[in-house]
């Protein structure tokens, strides 16, 4: 399989072109993953470009590969988004790592009452940044065309504004309904809502639904936050029939 690697200018290439990876995707070409000269390669600008090319030349600062074959894949359709709360240690980390590999389209920082990490001050703008970091690589590992976009942290509020155009499904392990008989719709966009571990607040829960949210439980057990929203992404998935 092809290496990947993403070039935001990609997306203006053409078969016969060169495109020129620099700076962190040249030396992760380079020194990480030793591409050579010849070598396959395909580099997306994370907006639906993929292009297949051969390394042509292969520098530590600088990887020049050239262009063989191109394809454009529309933007999915509904978008899946992720809003995940934040949580202690790494445990959120691992769900959005998880979470774009499966599909999610949107990274969204949830700050619920709950969260034992607090982003606030300029630790806001280093924590999305960071998780910006994670969805990068891990949609380089997927093979991914399109990069999903991590937005600055968000308030029970901002979510809950969100019910007026979208379909938002809230994981919660007491809800009566199973994730697999809600019926999805044809809503642009799906939004998963995932808890810290402390779980979601009575408050938040009732907040969400007043504006149109759906509780949702996954199963019979109770899963950690960094495994509720990729098990519900695999789910939804299945049922838009992506799977």
């Amino acid at each position: 399989m092809a290496l990947h690697f993403i070039d935001e200018t990609a997306g203006a290439a053409r078969v016969g072109d060169a495109v020129t990876l620099t700076g962190a995707e040249a030396h992760h070409a380079a020194a990480v993953r030793r591409v050579r000269v010849g070598e396959a390669v395909t580099v997306t600008d994370g907006r639906g470009a993929w292009l297949e090319g051969e390394a042509e030349s292969v520098e530590p600062r600088e990887v020049v590969v050239r262009i063989t074959a191109r394809r454009d894949e529309d933007a999915p359709r509904p978008r899946l988004v992720l809003a995940q709360a934040l949580a202690k240690g790494d445990r959120d980390e691992l769900a959005v790592q998880a979470a774009t590999e499966l599909g999610a389209d949107e990274i969204v920082p949830w700050q619920a009452a709950r969260s034992v990490s607090r982003w606030e001050g300029p630790k806001a703008e280093k924590g999305r940044v960071r998780w910006a970091a994670i969805v990068r690589e891990a949609a380089k590992q997927a093979h991914r065309a399109w990069l999903p976009e991590v937005v600055p942290v968000a308030t029970t509020a901002a979510l809950a504004a969100r019910a007026a155009g979208e379909r938002v499904l809230v994981l919660e392990p007491t809800a009566e309904t199973p994730l697999t008989a809600v019926d999805l719709g044809d809503a642009a966009s799906i939004v998963l809502v995932v808890g810290p571990e402390g779980g979601i607040s009575p408050e938040e829960l009732d907040r969400l639904e007043t504006a149109g949210a759906v509780r949702v439980r996954l199963g019979d057990t109770v899963l950690r936050t960094s495994t509720a929203g990729p098990a519900a992404l695999a789910l939804v998935n299945a049922r838009l029939g992506r799977w």
